[in-house]
């Protein structure tokens, strides 16, 4: 009778082992660009804490990582600023697939995105205000397709940031203007200036929350500005300038815990806020954890583990003393 329930007690302790892999399961992890060591980092999406360098400095070419973001193929696209690259690796290992564009027209490449059709974009910034544009590519191959955004279009100047809206048009920051400016998003003609900022406003890169509004890192301020992202109408300073020691801020992204986390470039730390008041929570990633240096861009990744060997010796485990149930009750 003791070993019956000795059987049967293993018995459940496997199998809630075995529910333990077979349980949906996930794991993240917040990758980061240190643009003056020519890396990118990895921390716990959950801490902060740093987790290891997730692309050593200058690997497969990489010089001066700006913008990165995850592609429709699930890829991670990095901007090599320097030398004119847009490389891809897997964003779960690291690992190097290719240089996917290569193109010695552009000034500094300082974002990318992807339209619903899956092409990929680049902005141009330059000095020069006539050679500000956003270069269309095939997003497939990475083959040139046009200028979507002609040279100085719409008094382009200064291009740090650019996504696709709800509506489907282009929207483009313009740094050096302090403006958010709005393109047609099949045809790349200019419509309007969608936000004229106060003065003082630098417009770098933007994100469209799930709340229907539009945050844009402001490194002109210090700040995180909050706007209406159908009309376009200010809404107020979601971020005060300087909060929790903000020193121009480049990115502001929403993570997978609901806040807004922001790049503070000048402090070499990222920067979290609460995301329905603004109110600053904490130094998610201290001044220079891990080696962070120059921080310009932010992408939570989410990784799900494939189940190890264990799984199979579990269920042998399980099925063995299944089996061995089985004869005890029959005898």
């Amino acid at each position: 009778m003791k070993s019956l329930k000795f059987y049967k007690f293993s018995f459940w302790l496997i199998a809630f082992a075995l529910w333990g892999w077979m349980a949906p399961s996930s794991k993240a992890a917040m990758l980061v660009t240190s643009i003056k060591n020519d890396s990118i980092l990895r921390y716990n999406d959950t801490t902060g804490e740093f987790i290891d360098t997730f692309i050593p400095s200058g690997a497969n070419g990489l010089d001066g990582p700006a913008g990165m973001k995850i592609g429709p193929d699930g890829l991670l696209y990095v901007i090599s600023i320097v030398n004119d690259n847009i490389l891809r690796y897997n964003p779960q290992t690291g690992a190097f697939i290719d240089t996917f564009v290569s193109d010695k027209t552009l000034d500094f490449a300082e974002d990318l995105t992807f339209d619903p059709d899956g092409n990929f974009y680049l902005s141009s910034s330059s000095t020069q205000q006539s050679r500000n544009k956003v270069v269309r590519y095939d997003g497939k191959t990475g083959n040139f397709i046009d200028n979507f955004v002609t040279p100085g279009s719409g008094g382009i100047f200064g291009p740090v940031g650019i996504d696709f809206g709800r509506d489907g048009n282009l929207y483009v920051g313009s740094v050096f203007k302090g403006e958010i400016l709005r393109y047609n998003g099949k045809t790349g003609a200019f419509i309007d200036t969608f936000i004229k900022g106060n003065p003082g406003d630098r417009f770098a890169d933007f994100t469209f929350a799930p709340d229907g509004n539009l945050y844009i890192a402001n490194p002109g301020t210090d700040s995180v500005s909050r706007y209406n992202s159908v009309t376009g109408r200010f809404i107020d300073t979601f971020v005060k300038s300087g909060s929790g020691g903000l020193d121009r801020p480049v990115e502001a992204v929403f993570g997978l815990d609901g806040n807004l986390y922001v790049n503070s470039f000048e402090t070499d730390s990222i920067l979290r806020y609460d995301a329905k008041t603004g109110n600053f929570i904490d130094a998610f990633v201290t001044t220079g954890r891990g080696g962070l240096d120059g921080p310009t861009s932010i992408v939570f990744v989410k990784d799900i583990p494939e189940p190890s060997s264990s799984l199979a010796i579990s269920i042998s485990a399980l099925i063995g003393l299944f089996k061995l149930r089985k004869r005890k009750k029959a005898n």
